[in-house]
């Protein structure tokens, strides 16, 4: 078994450590956020940190790594106010894969990345066409991270679009139906398939294990 301390963990080669330390927390979010310039052009990045804040009122954040220039999502929010997540599936993950690639500004990574804006309800940022579960969110606070000046951008969901095969009678959200997809570490993908479901946990309604 490997045993990694703070001290090793300081001194591994800078691309080791990233993934290491990408991957420890296992499985995580596989989502296009999709946004507006204020020139007009349409922007998608990938992203696997997306947190659930709240559920009412109805809250998701995404945490942002310290902000540069070249951060085109996170500026597109602050200024529009408007963004979309859109869940990743098995069809598209190579096209979403390569949204993370560093175009510049006026460069739209639907086109690049051959993947399609939709524009839904009126909503003020483009959805992913190609996408099963969207969900619309206007930006409402952010909160520094001091520790490693990252920032977490938190929005209020104003537009949820899923398929009605996409949920059960309790409100689950059933993503092996959507063919969702999780990100392990930085750049590997992996299929979601059920393998349980239980009650809410009480003390006194523990099963026989």
């Amino acid at each position: 078994m490997m045993h990694f301390k703070p001290e090793t963990i300081f001194n591994l080669d800078k691309n080791y450590r990233t993934n290491l330390i990408n991957g420890i927390s296992g499985g995580k979010p596989a989502c296009l956020v999709g946004t507006k310039n204020s020139s007009g052009t349409n922007n998608l990045a990938i992203f696997s940190n997306i947190i659930h804040i709240g559920a009412n009122p109805a809250l998701i954040g995404i945490l942002f790594r310290p902000i540069t220039d070249r951060n085109h999502t996170y500026q597109n929010i602050k200024t529009n106010q408007f963004f979309t997540l859109n869940h990743i599936e098995s069809s598209f993950i190579e096209k979403a894969h390569f949204t993370s690639a560093s175009f510049s500004k006026d460069i739209s990574e639907f086109d690049t990345c051959h993947l399609n804006p939709e524009f839904l309800e009126g909503f003020q940022a483009p959805f992913v066409k190609e996408s099963q579960l969207k969900v619309g969110l206007k930006f409402i606070e952010e909160q520094l991270i001091k520790v490693n000046n990252t920032i977490l951008v938190i929005g209020q969901i104003e537009h949820i679009f899923i398929p009605n095969e996409g949920l059960d009678l309790a409100g689950n959200v059933l993503l092996e139906k959507l063919n969702g997809v999780s990100i392990g570490g930085l750049n590997t993908y992996y299929e979601l398939s059920e393998i349980g479901q239980f009650p809410y946990a009480k003390t006194d309604q523990l099963p026989p294990f």
